[in-house]
């Protein structure tokens, strides 16, 4: 304890390792830079990268189902359904008929309008922070990532 009754935070060598090698630890904190990055450069458009890749994903019609969208992506169905109905409430996507319980939606004249516009944008963050990489080291990069997914998938859930 500490002369003001609080216990001082732990510290020292082991907790400077996990720190400096923890995988979730620095994932996370790169998802969040990448993702201001490219927020900060989509402002004008209106749309937030996670709206455009949703936008984008949902305008080829390829997905059957919020769970088959929310596989491919990586996402809580939750988290995914919470967006779909943002995006549904600003008019951009309209919900879809489809056989049996499976929902998915499409996008709207004006979701389309969205894409269109935030494409600039998109690409101006997209060309910086790949031209800061570099386009080989990017591609090794993304390559790397899928890795990461697969083994992350593939780890054994606690009981």
């Amino acid at each position: 304890m500490t002369t003001d009754g609080f216990e001082s935070a732990p510290s020292g060598p082991p907790l400077d390792d996990i720190a400096r090698s923890c995988v979730a630890l620095h994932v996370r904190m790169t998802a969040r830079a990448v993702t201001r990055a490219y927020d900060e450069a989509m402002r004008p458009s209106g749309l937030k990268i996670t709206q455009f890749v949703l936008l984008s994903a949902l305008s080829t019609g390829a997905w059957r189902s919020v769970t088959e969208l929310a596989e491919r992506f990586a996402l809580e169905r939750t988290s995914l359904t919470r967006n779909l109905q943002l995006l549904a409430s600003e008019g951009l996507i309209e919900p879809v008929a489809c056989k049996g319980r499976a929902a998915i939606y499409g996008v709207t004249a004006k979701g389309r309008t969205a894409i269109e516009a935030a494409i600039p944008y998109w690409r101006q963050a997209q060309e910086r922070i790949e031209g800061g990489l570099g386009k080989d080291d990017w591609a090794q990069m993304r390559d790397r990532l899928k890795a990461l997914r697969r083994v992350a998938r593939e780890a054994p859930t606690s009981a």
